[in-house]
């Protein structure tokens, strides 16, 4: 457990105040097999139950009884075969226990408890469920098919998770810069092993073992490419080639399931072009002026568009878009460069409570999500809080087959300057991420030790990295 008892009791006593009444099911999660039941992945706890209980063992499940103001710990206890295999666990009772809960039960227990509640009249709140095991369990307990199950999950207790989990404690900054510590290890590694000839699947190897060396494993499958403009490309054996960009985007999570996300992208003979400056000197003055507007109380919807407008002045000023900035934006012309959201909140998950629902997440009543092409992948357009943690991640992309199909059905060619844009089919694309916390008068970086970003860093440590 990361904090003590009494910390999950005040996070379990605060969402009982706000689920006024009914039955509150938290679910851990169980092994997940590969491909055949004794060869599992990697185990991970969800990680709502690990906010609330600090358990890291699987087959568990949280109850509060909102009503009676009782909780109770599911779980069986293992047999002697399984300890055979994995060793001696607590009892279910010391795990209750050390969480600050004072009954536990065997799985049976779940059923009735649940059952009485519904013959009562009293609601059922759950999250919503995104493993299957998970989806049957539910139907079982509830007679609620999975295919309606997202649908009658309990918005009362979405929000109220969400309102809990998006400010995060001091405590919580601390080992969200643990992450960090192993991201900028991942990264640094990254950027001295790339040079012409090693493969991306070669570096992102090395990454993902740095990962679970420092950690417990990868926070998302690492992104690293030649290709770019291909938002999340998968590492392939082909060895990356002189001047070509290498685009990384990873992060580690720590023991305790916390997340660091950032991306860095490299010359790979360690010198950018011209061209390559061109447009890597507007991501990088893009993700600072983030860093100068971030603030408590701004919207991050605002944010973004702040960023799309000085992005779009900046590629205007190169000769790729041109016309009235406002109007280029508002009808969505930047989304041919930068075609996906300016940053996500980050915790536990790298793209924070995500699973919860992105409507409840991201969005308020004063903010609503975008069907525009671009804006549509912007995952929070919220009031930004003190204590939130967000990813700061412009890029500017060179997509042909988006380039062909814009210029044949002449979309937005009064903005976009299409013969100068069809010399660029081969460029790839450039983004840069780091993790932000918003402070009481900003934001600030996370992260004790800086991955290099500006050019000139970037180009300097590629120059020292041999010696």
């Amino acid at each position: 457990m990361l904090f003590d008892k009494d910390t999950y009791i005040a996070r379990r006593n605060k969402l009982k105040a706000q689920v006024k009444h009914g039955l509150i099911l938290l679910f851990g999660n169980n092994y997940s097999p590969a491909n055949y039941p004794a060869n599992a992945y990697p185990y991970r706890q969800d990680s709502s139950f690990l906010y609330f209980y600090g358990l890291h063992r699987e087959g568990l499940a949280g109850v509060i009884d909102v009503d009676n103001d009782t909780e109770c710990l599911i779980g069986n206890d293992i047999d002697m075969e399984d300890i055979v295999w994995f060793g001696a666990v607590d009892r279910v009772s010391d795990l209750a226990a050390q969480t600050g809960i004072a009954e536990s039960a065997p799985v049976p227990r779940l059923e009735t408890l649940v059952h009485k509640a519904q013959a009562d009249g009293r609601k059922i709140h759950f999250l919503p469920p995104y493993r299957h095991d998970q989806m049957i369990q539910l139907m079982d307990l509830t007679g609620i098919h999975p295919s309606q199950q997202r649908e009658k999950a309990s918005q009362e207790l979405i929000m109220a998770v969400i309102n809990q989990r998006a400010v995060k404690s001091t405590a919580e900054i601390e080992e969200i810069e643990k992450a960090c510590a192993i991201g900028y290890e991942m990264h640094t590694t990254a950027m001295k092993l790339c040079r012409p000839g090693v493969s991306e699947q070669h570096i992102a190897g090395i990454l993902s073992g740095i990962a679970s060396a420092k950690g417990c494993m990868e926070s998302f499958p690492t992104i690293l490419t030649m290709h770019g403009e291909i938002m999340h490309g998968v590492p392939t054996p082909n060895p990356l080639k002189e001047g070509r960009l290498m685009l990384c985007d990873a992060g580690a999570e720590t023991n305790e399931n916390y997340c660091s996300d950032n991306t860095r992208t490299t010359p790979v003979n360690g010198k950018f072009t011209p061209r390559q400056r061109d447009i890597y000197r507007i991501v990088e003055a893009c993700h600072d002026h983030v860093l100068e507007i971030a603030r408590p109380g701004i919207k991050w919807w605002d944010v973004h568009f702040s960023v799309a407008r000085f992005m779009t002045d900046r590629l205007k000023e190169v000769g790729l878009m041109k016309g009235d900035t406002e109007e280029a934006v508002r009808n969505g012309a930047h989304a041919m460069f930068f075609p996906h959201g300016l940053g996500h909140m980050m915790g536990m998950d790298v793209h924070d409570m995500e699973g919860l629902g992105q409507q409840y997440v991201g969005f308020d009543d004063e903010v609503r999500p975008s069907t525009q092409f671009g804006t549509n992948c912007l995952r929070c357009g919220r009031r930004l809080q003190e204590g939130w943690v967000m990813t700061d991640e412009p890029g500017i992309y060179f997509i042909p087959a988006l380039i062909d199909e814009w210029k044949s059905k002449g979309l937005h060619k009064d903005f976009i300057n299409y013969d100068l844009l069809e010399t660029y089919k081969d460029f790839g694309g450039i983004r840069i991420e780091d993790d932000i916390l918003i402070t009481s008068t900003g934001c600030r970086m996370l992260g004790r030790e800086r991955i290099p970003y500006h050019m000139d860093d970037v180009e300097e440590f590629m120059a020292q990295r041999h010696e």
